[in-house]
């Protein structure tokens, strides 16, 4: 899958392709955007502004966009999701987190900044009617623990404190917990759970 960056800033592009470490092909001009295939585009927010939702809806189905902005809100990512979006995320991140974002949405799944999963996860209403120790019977006691804290949007690091143990075990635990309700990630599991 090729990866596409466009901006109007030299710079953060540089950052980007740096941090993404291959080659990329640069854009500039958003209608050159149109006639992409097989391609993950990074879009630079302030780029597209308030044409975001107009172009994520004529890019072609074929095509992953992960959109980065200068100053992230919970707002727009509620909207660029909508329109099919499959990542958004802050423009200076670090470049660690550009490396998991591109894997990510290379793999076919949606890839948030932690905090933005966070926030979404704490916004989804808890439906009294879902009864959620069925679902959960597939699970170990430990993973049921660990399972409830994350659904109620705890961080890895936030269940590992609480449990006294590592994170890296709550990792363990939450991929065994994601393969065996069939879920993808920590907002997947809210959903189901919520």
């Amino acid at each position: 899958m090729n990866v596409v960056l466009c901006s109007d800033d030299m710079l953060l592009l540089e950052h980007w392709e740096k941090s993404i470490n291959r080659k990329c092909t640069l854009v500039y001009e958003l209608d050159e955007l149109y006639s992409l295939k097989d391609s993950l585009v990074i879009l630079d927010y302030s780029v597209c502004n308030s044409m975001c939702e107009q172009i994520l809806s004529k890019l072609k189905i074929e095509n992953r966009v992960l959109i980065l902005d200068r100053t992230p809100n919970i707002e727009i990512v509620k909207s660029i999701l909508r329109y099919g979006a499959k990542g958004y995320g802050n423009a200076l991140m670090r470049d660690h987190f550009i490396v998991s974002a591109v894997e990510t949405i290379m793999d076919g799944m949606v890839w948030l900044y932690p905090e933005f999963t966070t926030m979404l996860i704490e916004n989804i209403s808890s439906n009294k009617e879902n009864d959620n120790t069925l679902k959960l019977n597939v699970l170990s006691d430990r993973e049921k623990e660990v399972a409830l804290l994350l659904k109620d949007g705890e961080t890895y690091k936030e269940v590992a404190q609480k449990l006294s143990i590592t994170p890296r075990t709550v990792k363990a635990h939450a991929k065994h917990i994601y393969t065996k309700l069939a879920v993808k990630d920590r907002l997947a599991l809210a959903l189901l759970l919520k």
